[in-house]
């Protein structure tokens, strides 16, 4: 990485969200690196599709996943469980980036593979039990652009919405997910795929 896209990563741009604390740095890799993670990553990944159900009906999950950590524990959200493989030199040395910059040490990280406008993720809040009280969740966008929205769980008039780019970093802490929802919306719009990384710290494993 460059100097002067190392001096564009240290300038966050703090969202103005009541009960909330979330942080989003648009260029936290250059468009080179984040050109360069996607591709090895869309290759390198075991993507799987799992299955939700919706209403009582099943269907095939609108994105493909997968769940990288330095643990054993399983993790479980909307009645799928999934079971961590050991971390490539790939998402070791992306963690490294995002722990520099954030003083902490993750555990995990959930992939998501959007192929195109038609794959999505609905609305939640990243609270299961595994993450703990207060959750840290860093997640860095790679390949096209989508709409990112938020919007809060008590007071419903309370929104907002950020385009996430190829290589920006958005960080959730504090009571974020106490208070608030978030989606990748669906679109109609011709877009690429995108690959979204969340790295996440999951508690309740052998070691705490």
């Amino acid at each position: 990485m460059n100097l002067f896209a190392s001096e564009r990563d240290i300038k966050p741009i703090h969202l103005p969200l009541e009960d909330g604390d979330v942080t989003y740095y648009p260029a936290f890799l250059s468009q080179e690196e984040a050109s360069e993670y996607y591709n090895i990553l869309f290759t390198e990944t075991d993507w799987q599709q799992d299955d939700i159900k919706i209403f009582g009906k099943i269907y095939p999950q609108p994105r493909l996943t997968a769940l990288y950590g330095d643990t054993t524990k399983s993790y479980s959200y909307s009645g799928i469980t999934m079971f961590p493989k050991p971390f490539t030199p790939t998402l070791s040395a992306i963690k490294n980036k995002i722990e520099d910059l954030m003083g902490i040490q993750f555990t995990s990280v959930l992939l998501n593979l959007y192929r195109d406008g038609t794959d999505s993720n609905g609305w939640h809040s990243d609270d299961e039990k595994e993450l703990g009280n207060q959750p840290i969740i860093a997640s860095l966008s790679l390949g096209a652009t989508r709409m990112f929205h938020l919007k809060h769980k008590y007071t419903t008039s309370k929104s907002y919405k950020l385009p996430l780019e190829a290589g920006s970093l958005l960080i959730m802490k504090g009571n974020t997910q106490h208070n608030w929802k978030h989606q990748i919306p669906k679109t109609k719009k011709k877009v690429d795929s995108r690959i979204n990384l969340t790295f996440r710290i999951i508690k309740n494993d052998e070691r705490n």
